[in-house]
């Protein structure tokens, strides 16, 4: 689904629900997810549909995920660092972040 065209940065340590990802130095959360090949970083809050990356310029906020903590963060537009906690998120998105 998601293929990288080089592979020459340094990797990075992060771990998603829970789980060690190994990511790129320079990768948003969204594209780690991706390359990853985690199919979904949160559900709708109706249905609880899963969604994924969509747009990967922080339009459409299909990319949700709690950082470190903090919910309803746009994964695409949050570069990954070394030990960074990244959980999906599930229903609606927290209010006043």
């Amino acid at each position: 689904m998601f293929k990288r065209l080089a592979d020459s940065s340094p990797s990075v340590g992060i771990t998603v629900d829970g789980k060690p990802v190994s990511a790129q130095a320079g990768d948003t959360v969204a594209a780690a997810l991706l390359a990853a090949g985690i199919g979904h970083c949160r559900t709708t809050p109706v249905t609880g549909a899963q969604r994924a990356p969509y747009c990967l310029m922080g339009v459409c906020f299909d990319c949700l995920v709690t950082v470190d903590g903090v919910g309803s963060r746009q994964g695409c537009l949050i570069p990954v660092r070394e030990g960074m906690k990244v959980e999906t998120q599930l229903g609606r998105r927290e209010a006043g972040r």
